[in-house]
C-alpha cells in the first residue's frame, strides 16, 4: 500500500498511573495516525516512567585510561544473565532542575570517586522506547585516574559500586570481545574507540 503521509497525530483518550513503587508505570489508552492515512484502533499500552538520565564515561587523556563501574543489576539477574554484576558507565536519574551535565559530575563523585573537569557530549537517545520513557544524555568526561578506584555509592540508596581503572586498550578489548552488555557503555566505548585520538589531543592541548 503506498505511503500517503508521515503520521504525526496521537489521540490520547485516557491516562492512569497503575504503579507508584520503585518503578512508576502509567497506562495509556490512545490511537495514532497510520502511514496509509487513517487511524489505528484504540490501543492500551503500559509505559515505565523513568524520565531523563545522564551517563558519563570517565576518560584520562594523559594516562589513556577509563573508569568503569561494576554493580548488581536486578534486570540482568531476572533475565537469567550468567553474571548480573555488570560493567557500566557512571549513570543516574536527573533530578528536578538539574542539568544532564551537573548529573554527570555529581554521579562521577558518588559512584566512582572522581572529579569530572570537562565534558564532551556523545549522544542523546531512548534506551527502550517501546516500553519506557527513559531518555539518556551520554557524555565522555575528562578525569585524572591516578588515584581513582575502590568501592563507592550512597548507603541511603543501597548502592554497592566497585570502580575500576582500565587502560583504554583493555577496555576496548572488552568491547571487541563482546563482553560489554549494556547500551550506555557500548555506545560510549564505541564512540571513544573512534574519537580518542582527537579528544586526547584537544584536552591535552588546553589542560
Amino acid at each position: 500500500m503506498p505511503l500517503t503521509q508521515k503520521p504525526h497525530r496521537v489521540d490520547l483518550q485516557e491516562e492512569s498511573r497503575i504503579s507508584s513503587g520503585y518503578l512508576k508505570i502509567d497506562r495509556y489508552r490512545l490511537r495514532h495516525e497510520r502511514y496509509v492515512g487513517d487511524w489505528t484502533e484504540t490501543l492500551s499500552r503500559e509505559v515505565m516512567d523513568r524520565g531523563a538520565v545522564g551517563a558519563v564515561l570517565p576518560f584520562d587523556p594523559f594516562r589513556q585510561e577509563v573508569i568503569l563501574i561494576e554493580q548488581f543489576r536486578i534486570g540482568a539477574w531476572a533475565a537469567g544473565w550468567p553474571e548480573p554484576w555488570l560493567l557500566e558507565c557512571v549513570a543516574g536519574v536527573i533530578e528536578k532542575d538539574e542539568t544532564p551535565e551537573a548529573l554527570a559530575i555529581r554521579e562521577a563523585r558518588e559512584e566512582a570517586g572522581c572529579e569530572i573537569t570537562r565534558l564532551e557530549p556523545i549522544a542523546r537517545y531512548f534506551s527502550t522506547p517501546g516500553a519506557c520513557s527513559e531518555r539518556v544524555h551520554l557524555f565522555c568526561g575528562q578525569v585524572d585516574t591516578s588515584s581513582a578506584g575502590g568501592i563507592h555509592g550512597l548507603e541511603t540508596e543501597h548502592e554497592d559500586i566497585f570502580a575500576c581503572v582500565w587502560s583504554l586498550k583493555d577496555a576496548l578489548a572488552l568491547l571487541h570481545r563482546g563482553e560489554v552488555s549494556n547500551s550506555m557503555t557500548l555506545i560510549a566505548l564505541q564512540w571513544l574507540d573512534r574519537h580518542h585520538e582527537d579528544i586526547s589531543h584537544r584536552w591535552r592541548a588546553t589542560a
